[in-house]
């Protein structure tokens, strides 16, 4: 099994890391280590290969049924729906040992930590998300949790996702991006001369865009591509039929 750590200057309490396909069970198109219970593979596969990694971890993770929207999970509003399950794109806690987890094939997961190592986050941000406010919600949500904290002393980490140059979409993703109101670099979209009305889109460029906006400054990461490094990622865009890799954080007292 092999896990990347992010590399940022997250504090020393703060723990981290993401998996990749490798050192698992699961038989193809899933090979190997799958956590994604959505996705066809067998039950007892992914439980097996969510045991695996239950002995990196403090507590069992706070899994979230990810549906491409902008609702954060807080301890608050995990107690108010202990029995039911979490329908959620970001999970922040101020609760230590307290595993946030969430599961990406190409979209990008975000990592977030406060400069005393108190707070943490983790959202899941597809084009979708972001558009919509998944990263600006998360950023409500933590210094809420961190009141003394100011938006320039969150520091995050972005992490494998589909790069630049594979992540193609139509002219309703880009023109939903103008609609938004919130601006963007140019190089977050690129024509394709060859398909008109089709564009490359910079997941990393629009997150960092979204996050500086907010006053965020020190942003770490972004120098994957899901769709390019077979190896290491599982990527829908590539296979449709795909697993899923999970980012992990939590913090220590």
């Amino acid at each position: 099994m092999v896990n990347l750590k992010p590399e940022w200057p997250a504090p020393s309490t703060v723990h981290s890391f993401v998996t990749t396909r490798e050192g698992g069970v699961s038989l193809p198109p899933y090979e190997s280590l799958n956590l994604g219970d959505h996705v066809g593979d067998t039950l007892e596969a992914v439980e097996f290969n969510r045991r695996l990694l239950r002995g990196q971890l403090p507590a069992d993770p706070v899994w979230l049924e990810q549906v491409h929207g902008t609702f954060v999970s807080t301890p608050d509003n995990r107690s108010l729906l202990a029995s039911r399950p979490i329908k959620a794109d970001a999970a922040i806690t101020n609760q230590a040992n307290e595993v946030l987890v969430v599961l990406t094939a190409d979209c990008l997961p975000i990592f977030f930590s406060n400069r005393a190592g108190n707070v943490v986050g983790l959202a899941h941000a597809g084009w979708r998300g972001l558009c919509a406010g998944i990263l600006e919600n998360t950023v409500t949500e933590l210094l809420k949790l961190s009141p003394q904290s100011s938006p320039d002393e969150l520091i995050v980490w972005m992490g494998p996702a589909i790069g630049p140059k594979a992540f193609e979409v139509g002219a309703e993703v880009y023109t939903a991006f103008i609609n938004s109101g919130l601006g963007f670099p140019e190089d977050a979209f690129a024509p394709i001369a060859s398909r008109p009305g089709k564009y490359f889109a910079n997941l990393y460029a629009l997150a960092r865009a979204r996050l500086s906006a907010l006053g965020l400054q020190q942003i770490y990461g972004g120098n994957f591509c899901t769709f390019t490094d077979q190896k290491r990622f599982f990527s829908h865009r590539r296979d449709a039929i795909s697993g899923r890799f999970a980012s992990f954080i939590w913090f220590t007292q």
